[in-house]
């Protein structure tokens, strides 16, 4: 086989290969009819993607703030709770309650 004859098919084929690559970039799987989308699977919508609407505002509250003495009062029982919490803790595992203190002697 002489080398004119080799460089040539050398070329087809890597233009068939970059022609196979580049036409896998044009299509999707999942409109492929062999490996498509189940059976069961919803419709597929005939508009393309839409933008979100970033800058509609969401409509004003029907409620009002908290006033300080009810966040206060919210404040107070959060801290509470967390403190039950870390008492019953300590009291279940005692080793995290005091950690390793440093040995003076070693610095």
């Amino acid at each position: 086989m002489s080398v004119d004859r080799r460089i040539s098919i050398l070329s087809a084929a890597a233009l068939l290969v970059a022609a196979l690559a580049l036409g896998g970039c044009s299509t999707s799987i999942a409109d492929m009819p062999l490996a498509g989308t189940p059976a069961d699977a919803p419709e597929r919508p005939t508009e393309t993607g839409v933008f979100l609407p970033i800058h509609d505002l969401p409509p004003p509250r029907d409620e009002a703030t908290m006033e300080p003495a009810e966040r206060a009062k919210m404040r107070s029982e959060l801290v509470a709770a967390r403190d039950r919490q870390a008492a019953l803790a300590a009291t279940q595992n005692p080793a995290t309650q005091n950690p390793p203190s440093q040995n003076p002697a070693a610095k």
